[in-house]
């Protein structure tokens, strides 16, 4: 059986091909980024999806007054079964901006297909996935299978800045429950190997630090936030380091990271004390560590700068979620995606955690069992994304093996 299931999915390259440079032509940016959002995405979808026959389609559209005809579209085609357990394979049609035009060798939204490679934007992240999953389910109603569980393919809104009109709006519909098998098919590696169960959390941690400008050479009469700004920053850097030294070996680094990054503007000119400096952070904290005592950490320290300074520090959270518990590494849903694996990719699976987030969280937040996988090149967000056609075919048997899930496959 299981040969006959890759046939079925190397017969159907062409049109996986097609659909996929279909979606690619079609921009779903979020009105937040500049764009309309997903509904043409979604339009031309529920097309195809109809025209293979998988069914009646779900149309969750979540309310969004800045997005075009005044919603934000989630899809959810479900096969049914043998038995009533649920297996959902998650993916989302939203994309990033263009970035730098110039960057772009093509059209960013006009599919080029070359060397085994189809190039354009969304191609990778998550439109490869998204073909993968559907042609999956196509491949069994061509060979006439019946899946072992109820099969839920959902095309989600609003991935790339937040899920509140995707995954968060369909939990707040109650669509799921805590013994569905769930895979979020976005993110993974060149291999196919790793099957990520876990994440930290991120804090995005902004230190604006306002003392008082004056001429650099009389400093006495100032309140020099440069300098504040930089004892509170090597400061930081030793005191989350020194109050969160714990490592967990199924993240890769497996310490807390705590890094300065971003440096705000001060002045124009080498004479004039700042009186102002803006510095962030961007910590990603191992899950059983509170963010809010990370916090406290935060706050001791700018404190100290503060009295000894006589400037005063502000905090801000520019982001800050708090990891849920990671994915049991015998859940069901590994153990089935660890089954299927080795007869697609010559590859021994490996299970481990990510510095974060995925919008795998949401659904683990709300005690969902889930796994993020993909065989995919490393190209999202860039110019010049582009998915490879052999991983888009692997990926999608891998999800037909894990509907079946039959031991004679």
């Amino acid at each position: 059986m299981k040969e006959k299931i890759f046939d079925a999915i190397d017969a159907l390259e062409p049109q996986m091909i097609d659909i996929l440079a279909g979606l690619i032509a079609i921009p779903a940016i979020s009105p937040l980024d500049g764009g309309e959002g997903e509904y043409d995405k979604a339009q031309y979808l529920a097309k195809k999806i109809e025209a293979l026959g998988l069914g009646k389609l779900e149309v969750y559209n979540s309310p969004d007054t800045s997005a075009k005809n005044g919603v934000r579209p989630n899809l959810i085609v479900r096969i049914p079964g043998k038995n009533s357990q649920r297996l959902w394979i998650m993916t989302h049609m939203d994309v990033v901006p263009v970035g730098e035009r110039a960057l772009w060798d093509t059209d960013p939204f006009e599919a080029v297909v070359k060397d085994g490679r189809i190039y354009g934007r969304g191609s990778n992240d998550n439109c490869q996935e998204l073909v993968a999953s559907l042609f999956a389910a196509v491949a069994l109603k061509t060979l006439d299978l019946t899946p072992l569980r109820e099969i839920c393919l959902a095309f989600v809104a609003d991935e790339e800045v937040g899920s509140k009109h995707g995954i968060q709006f369909l939990l707040k519909e109650k669509l799921f429950r805590v013994n569905d098998l769930v895979v979020v098919p976005d993110g993974g590696n060149e291999n196919g190997d790793f099957i990520e169960v876990a994440e930290k959390s991120i804090a995005w941690l902004e230190f604006e630090v306002t003392g008082k400008q004056v001429h650099a050479s009389m400093p006495q009469l100032g309140r020099n936030a440069c300098r504040a700004a930089n004892e509170l920053s090597v400061r930081l850097d030793a005191a989350f380091h020194n109050a969160f030294p714990d490592a967990d070996d199924l993240f890769s680094p497996p310490i807390s990271t705590f890094e300065p990054t971003r440096r705000g503007k001060n002045v124009d000119n080498v004479n004039t004390v700042p009186g102002r400096e803006v510095f962030c952070f961007d910590c990603r904290v191992l899950p059983h560590i509170s963010l809010p005592a990370v916090m406290k950490v935060a706050e001791a320290e700018a404190k100290k700068i503060e009295e000894k300074y006589g400037v005063q520090v502000n905090i801000r959270t520019l982001q800050y979620e708090q990891a849920p518990i990671p994915t049991a590494q015998d859940a069901p849903v590994v153990e089935l995606l660890k089954k299927a694996l080795p007869q697609v990719l010559d590859a021994n699976p490996m299970i481990g955690g990510i510095g974060g987030g995925t919008c795998a969280a949401y659904l683990r937040q709300n005690d969902i069992p889930t796994v993020v996988w993909a065989q995919e090149a490393d190209t999202a967000h860039m110019p010049n994304e582009y998915s490879v056609i052999e991983h888009m075919k692997n990926e999608s048997k891998v999800f037909a093996l894990m509907m079946t899930d039959d031991s004679t496959c």
